[in-house]
């Protein structure tokens, strides 16, 4: 075997190697970057469009209850007068 096809072999190894190990660390950057965007949105306590939804119904509800109530309050008030 000729130098030249020496080398090429080498080279030819070495990209191969190379190849591999790039595709491996491309995997463990984007497992790793998941992770991180997992715990900083639990850090954030953020919730769902479906929780957020909900809880927006029961604060309408709430908001109607206590304009009900402000409005019998004022019109006790205007009784008493």
């Amino acid at each position: 075997m000729s130098n030249s096809e020496k080398f090429l072999k080498t080279i030819s190894t070495l990209i191969e190697n190379g190849i591999l190990t790039s595709k491996d660390i491309q995997k463990e950057i984007k497992t790793d970057l998941k992770f991180r965007k997992e715990k900083l949105l639990n850090d954030l306590n953020l919730v769902s469009r479906d929780e957020f939804e909900i809880l927006k119904k029961i604060v309408q509800k709430q908001e109607i209850i206590i304009k009900k109530i402000q409005k019998n309050k004022q019109s006790k008030k205007a009784k008493k007068s």
